[in-house]
């Protein structure tokens, strides 16, 4: 299992400030946990709402953790990347892989929420709530399943206030799950890493041309023809095996992809051909627009989303 005590970046960032300044702490924890018939029945209210927000965000379930944010938070969530509803959803139980969430008893008679995935587990101890008119909070400890002696603990205390009559996760230590403020500076921090996966995917599929057409003599008619052998065959002029299915489909990462034939000379000279990318969602999954032109020039300017030419700023 993959921990980190430095949480998330940008939203991602806030939450470890959070952690931290809630008494985010590493010290001795009862041992490991132990199955018992029914644990489930000691939640209620609050308590069985945040089991249920934590079961979501370990199987990664972005329908059924939507179901326990706030009407505005929800909405906002909804909008998000998909890898941004990953990213946060996945921070909750600190496991990078979606898991099976269980319910089981800790030595303390507490009810224990695992989450077991392919690569680790984890162990998310629910304390009980002090509940105060519409608000809740409950302490929660955080450890991975194998650290039977409790040497790192982690220890936040969740926020949850009741809206139309259910309860909906508020916070996490002293600061508020404000999805649409926190927005902002997810996309920023999203963009920039979208950006530099598009300009990678544009010299991706630009060398994926040049090997095409050293193999076949020709460049090919579209990025499909650069896509995967199917099962059973031998590559062909048809389907080369250059690129995966995404790049071959034109879209990857929030980014989609043109590729044009440019230019063929009459005297023999090689054809050339220009790349484009462009954001799927302008301001969210990019802004700057990137050109490959027919010389293998890389250009890039915020574009509005349209595509990008050759009179843009080369980008380096």
């Amino acid at each position: 299992m993959k921990r980190r005590c430095n949480i998330l970046r940008a939203l991602i960032i806030v939450v470890t400030a959070v952690l931290l300044s809630a008494g985010v702490e590493c010290r001795a924890q009862e041992s490991s946990s132990r199955p018992s018939a029914n644990p489930a029945s000691t939640l209620t209210g609050p308590s069985l709402a945040l089991r249920g927000a934590l079961s979501a965000a370990c199987s990664q379930s972005e329908r059924e953790f939507s179901k326990f944010l706030t009407a505005r938070n929800a909405e906002t969530f909804a909008a998000l990347t998909a890898g941004a509803r990953v990213a946060l959803m996945k921070r909750f139980v600190l496991l990078d892989e979606p898991g099976k969430p269980s319910l089981v008893t800790g030595a303390s008679d507490r009810p224990v929420l695992r989450c077991e995935t392919p690569g680790g587990a984890a162990e998310v101890q629910i304390g009980g709530p002090e509940i105060a008119d519409n608000l809740a909070f409950m302490p929660v400890e955080i450890r991975d399943a194998t650290d039977s002696v409790g040497a790192n603990v982690m220890h936040v205390k969740m926020g949850l206030v009741r809206e139309n009559g259910e309860w909906k996760l508020l916070s996490v230590g002293l600061v508020l799950l404000d999805l649409p403020s926190l927005a902002v500076e997810w996309d920023a921090a999203q963009i920039e890493s979208t950006e530099r996966a598009a300009i990678e995917a544009l010299k991706l599929i630009a060398a994926a041309v040049e090997t095409y057409r050293k193999t076949y003599t020709r460049l090919p008619d579209s990025l499909a023809n650069l896509g995967p052998i199917k099962r059973g065959a031998a590559a062909s002029p048809d389907a080369a095996g250059l690129l995966d299915a995404d790049l071959a489909a034109g879209a990857r990462s929030g980014y989609n992809f043109r590729y044009v034939i440019a230019s063929a000379s009459t005297l023999g000279a090689p054809a050339k051909f220009a790349l484009a990318a462009t954001p799927q969602t302008y301001g969210r999954t990019g802004r700057r627009s990137f050109f490959r032109d027919v010389n293998g020039g890389l250009h890039g300017a915020d574009r509005q989303g349209s595509v990008g030419s050759e009179l843009d700023p080369k980008v380096e």
